[in-house]
């Protein structure tokens, strides 16, 4: 294995491997606060080291876009205690971490409040979900969730994690911005231009970096397409990708936008990977693919193939804690064997020590 266990440097920050716990929702809050729940959860998943970047599930910055009841928040300042247990335990099992700041939009529940989003329309998805048709932001309301992403931002860094990623995908409250489907805008926000659609992600961008400073890697999780009849295409995934490293994005974590987490017709490993491989070629930071991958040899595989920089492993971890280190046992197990191969090799009579040097030097 040459790549998934290569180290990966992100605007100052040292990755030991290409591996990547991407954020899933625990649902163990209490009162959006850290429980002993979340921190028994990340402490099993991370022991050993074995994953190289861990991104802790979404956390509402703002009550109003709370996505559940039992969310993890980074709306007030007091939650910076439980964000620093949190931290630790994943910096003191050997990995790095991120945490993701989200606000849910139309998709906002328990919160007591009107659900609010780019339009006042919901996603195709939820449309037999009897859910309460969402009211348009105004450009006022807008400013005041810029602000609030940076406050989060903000907590972020002081709680002492190692980046923060801007959640823009699973048709959340960005992802709604940047979908046709759902932003039905006039005004700068418009849902008929990519740049309109991608406004809001640009002033959360800025407003971030303000707070956290040029050396504290952001990453975007950018729902591209949503493979479904007038929403975002692969086209508009690959040219949004382009404009949003020159909005100052340190890393780009790819999957679905409207459709959420699945394609359901494509079950093969790294099936996002039609908008990563083309992104690849087009912006030159970062970029991470998640979905479907379920093995270290996959993953390892669309890493030679540069279908991604980083591979994300999402249900397999979230199946089984020693998930990830059974897999790098594996590898190294393999490693051992053809190590043994080229070695009874390059004592036999017939070996060609030319070749089995090159060889050697290729593992």
């Amino acid at each position: 294995m040459r790549n998934l266990d290569k180290s990966i440097s992100i605007n100052g920050l040292t990755l030991k491997n290409r591996l990547v716990m991407p954020p899933m929702a625990t649902s163990s809050a209490n009162d959006g606060e850290v429980s002993q729940r979340i921190l028994d959860y990340y402490d099993k998943k991370t022991k050993g080291g074995y994953i190289g970047l861990v991104i802790t599930e979404h956390s509402y910055i703002d009550i109003q876009g709370m996505a559940n009841p039992k969310q993890m928040s980074v709306a007030k300042d007091s939650d910076i205690k439980g964000l620093k247990q949190l931290v630790n335990i994943i910096h003191n099992n050997g990995s790095k971490a991120f945490t993701q700041i989200n606000h849910a939009g139309s998709m906002a529940r328990g919160t007591g409040l009107p659900t609010v989003s780019a339009s006042n329309t919901i996603p195709i998805t939820m449309k037999e979900s009897n859910i309460e048709i969402p009211e348009e932001l105004s450009k006022e309301q807008i400013q005041y969730i810029v602000k609030r992403f940076a406050d989060a931002a903000r907590r972020v860094k002081l709680a002492g994690f190692d980046g923060v990623e801007i959640h823009s995908a699973h048709a959340y409250l960005l992802n709604q911005f940047y979908s046709p489907i759902t932003n039905h805008r006039t005004d700068e926000y418009t849902g008929t231009t990519l740049e309109g659609r991608l406004r809001i992600h640009k002033e959360v961008i800025e407003a971030v970096r303000s707070e956290v400073g040029e050396d504290f890697p952001i990453a975007l999780r950018l729902g591209g397409c949503d493979y479904m009849a007038g929403g975002s295409t692969i086209k508009d995934s690959i040219k949004a990708s382009q404009m949003l490293e020159s909005y100052g994005v340190d890393i780009l974590d790819i999957t679905g936008g409207i459709n959420r987490y699945m394609i359901p017709w494509n079950k093969e490993p790294g099936y996002f990977s039609d908008m990563t491989e083309h992104i690849m070629e087009k912006v030159s930071i970062p970029v991470i693919l998640t979905g479907g991958i379920t093995n270290a040899m996959d993953a390892e595989k669309l890493l030679q193939l540069n279908k991604a920089d980083l591979i994300g492993v999402g249900r397999a971890i979230l199946k089984d804690d020693s998930w990830a280190k059974m897999q790098w046992n594996k590898i190294m197990q393999i490693l051992v064997s053809i190590i043994q191969v080229f070695v009874e090799l390059r004592y036999n009579k017939s070996g060609d020590e030319y070749y089995l040097r090159k060889c050697g030097n290729d593992l």
